[in-house]
């Protein structure tokens, strides 16, 4: 091959600047060596055998030769001066190249791995929750090239004389091919596969945890301000898992209070009969509860707190307006909730108010909600004048003696009972008895129901359900209605001889009512309550005249306890208690001989006090302006 043709050859690897510059310094090294050589080959010297003669006509001929062997070393000299300067300008260009390849080579290998952790960012999944065991997800694949093997495009590379660029090192499992699903995707695939195995993990242990622990309670449901307010609130306990079937005497509820017992599947509901203590904690225990499919048995427990009750109280002002006031049992949060200048009476529902006011045109009946907003009127009968008033939370009614304005012995109604709605969406309905309207003397709704027991002007004694198409039972002759008992359906009635009973009103059976021990004769009024009775007696001397009143507590076992008592001076004009039976409300009229009486439909002395009383302990609470406490079935009779 001539010189010409001749290229340095490119290394198979990248090398380094020094490197090149070595090579080429050697590379002119061996070129200059090999020029001289040239120069010393036979080529430049006589043909051997051809002696110069020794003969003066040879010498011009020798020195020709001479010159012309100089000329052509000249010559050679000059062409490998040529051909050394291409040869290092090739050189310089191989290397400058391979330089710039390397460099792109590196931009390109930073885009590849900022591309990388791009992808990377953008498939990645929340962490997954902590197993039991280590987890390990599959990194993405990589590609393992075999030592000393170019990369595809090597063998061109080289031949064109243009170094090939490093590639990542990489590696690829074993039986995997290049062809299959992107990185990406199988990265991806790979932790949603472990994150399903751990959650499989998780749910099998919690399940193994289950059996071996039995039930537990995963939830549980209670209104207690709603169970200081009325009987028949509950609580339901949810296990985490169905349930053996419950019986009542595995519930125990501390402090005691009368309940019922309704479990299915994964609940156990335990509905109060009566309502409960303010500001009291109860606990409820589920003792040996197993689940549905057998394994150990567990105690199921749970606590919660009553609030603190409040009471609405009506104060009548001659001189302004009335004004119902919703108060803590301290009487310092007292705040008015509605105001008129002639409130007649009013009633109280865990949500609502009703408050019949009197106008010029007789009265109104208006029910907002307890905050004194959202006043709306109900319609009445007819212009007449509203008395009475009760309210049935359990069947949303309202009920109410109507007497009409324009009433005479021959013309008008007086007194007829009359039940509507709440929500004022029907018409009033009055009370008949075989057909005609009935003239009421006494009622009461019964409580947790739409039933309503009432005396009528004759002494008739009779009940009927509004919610139920009964019609009216008649239970005999009675003089008055003392009060019905919350969650027993057990009413107090005086009968005609003057005895007082305890009737059932599901089935009309009676039984005397126990006198006190000790005791203290007969009550003027009584008002039961979860767990006892409060009597209104008064003392009298030998004459029979009045020396003094009490309100006496006596317990279901007849033990009796004096709260409140008076001098003759005063009067008492009615005593209640809380929902619960926990506190006793007691309206006191003092100084009652200079203790005038208002004007109302309602007549009652202006000075009133009701007096709360904490029936254990038998310490009064508090004195209060004002009468008519939401606790009250009905308002004061004098």
């Amino acid at each position: 091959m001539s010189t010409d043709d001749e290229r340095p050859e490119v290394p198979a690897v990248p090398r380094t600047r020094a490197e090149m510059r070595a090579a080429r310094e050697a590379a002119e090294a061996a070129e200059a060596e090999r020029i001289d050589r040239a120069i010393e080959t036979p080529e430049h010297a006589a043909p051997h055998g051809d002696e110069p003669d020794a003969g003066a006509g040879e010498a011009p001929d020798r020195d020709a030769r001479v010159r012309d062997g100089a000329d052509r070393e000249a010559a050679v000299r000059e062409a490998a001066v040529r051909d050394a300067a291409v040869r290092d300008a090739a050189v310089r260009e191989a290397g400058d190249r391979e330089v710039a390849e390397q460099e792109a080579a590196a931009r390109k290998m930073a885009a590849f791995e900022a591309a990388a952790r791009e992808d990377a960012e953008a498939t990645a999944l929340p962490a997954v929750p902590v197993a039991p065991e280590p987890v390990f997800v599959g990194a993405a694949p990589v590609i393992d090239v075999p030592a000393g093997a170019a990369p595809t495009g090597a063998a061109e590379t080289a031949t064109s004389g243009v170094a090939a660029p490093a590639l990542p090192h990489a590696r690829i499992p074993s039986g995997e091919q290049t062809g299959g699903a992107p990185p990406n995707r199988r990265r991806f695939l790979l932790t949603i596969g472990a994150v399903l195995g751990v959650l499989v993990l998780v749910g099998t242990g919690l399940g193994i945890a289950s059996l071996l622990q039995g039930p537990r309670l995963s939830d549980v449901q209670v209104d207690a301000a709603q169970a200081i307010e009325s009987s028949g609130s509950r609580i339901i306990l949810t296990a985490n898992q169905a349930l053996a079937e419950i019986d009542p005497a595995q519930v125990t509820v501390e402090p005691a209070v009368p309940f019922t017992v309704d479990a299915s599947g994964r609940g156990v509901g335990v509905r109060f009969t009566v309502p409960l203590d303010d500001s009291t904690t109860y606990t409820v225990r589920v003792a040996d509860v197993v689940g549905a499919g057998g394994g150990p048995s567990t105690t199921l427990t749970t606590s919660f707190e009553t609030p603190a009750s409040h009471i609405f109280l009506l104060r009548r002002d001659v001189e302004g307006k009335d004004k119902i006031f919703l108060t803590d049992l301290g009487g310092e949060k007292a705040v008015a909730v509605f105001e008129h200048d002639r409130i007649n009476d009013f009633r109280a529902t865990s949500t609502q108010l009703v408050v019949a006011v009197e106008e010029d045109d007789g009265s109104h009946l208006l029910v907002m909600d307890r905050d004194g907003t959202d006043q709306r009127e109900l319609p009445l009968p007819g212009e007449g004048n509203v008395g009475a008033v009760q309210v049935s939370e359990r069947g949303g009614l309202v009920g109410y003696s109507y007497s009409d304005r324009e009433l005479s012995d021959t013309q008008g109604r007086a007194s007829v009972l009359v039940t509507q709605s709440l929500s004022g969406d029907d018409e009033p309905q009055i009370i008949e008895v075989a057909g005609v309207e009935a003239s009421v003397f006494v009622w009461q709704f019964v409580p947790d129901s739409a039933a309503v027991l009432f005396i009528d002007f004759d002494g008739a004694l009779s009940l009927l359900d509004r919610s139920s198409d009964a019609g009216v039972q008649s239970l005999g002759l009675a003089a008055t209605i003392q009060g019905i008992s919350r969650g027993t359906y057990t009413a107090i009635v005086e009968r005609l001889d003057g005895a007082v009973v305890e009737l059932n009103l599901a089935d009309g059976s009676e039984q005397p009512l126990p006198a006190s021990d000790p005791d203290y004769g007969a009550a003027t009024s009584i008002t039961p309550y979860p767990g006892g009775t409060l009597r209104h007696v008064v003392a009298r001397d030998e004459a029979g005249l009045p020396i003094g009143q009490a309100v006496i507590r006596v317990d279901d076992d007849g033990a009796a306890t004096p709260l409140v008592e008076v001098a003759s001076t005063d009067s008492i004009l009615q005593a209640c208690a809380s929902p619960s039976g926990q506190y006793a409300a007691v309206v006191i009229a003092p100084d009652l001989a200079n203790n005038p009486y208002d004007g109302m439909q309602l007549p009652l002395p202006e000075a009133v006090e009701t007096h709360l009383i904490d029936m254990d302990s038998g310490k009064e609470l508090v004195a209060l302006t004002g009468f008519d406490a939401s606790w009250c079935q009905t308002a004061p009779r004098f």
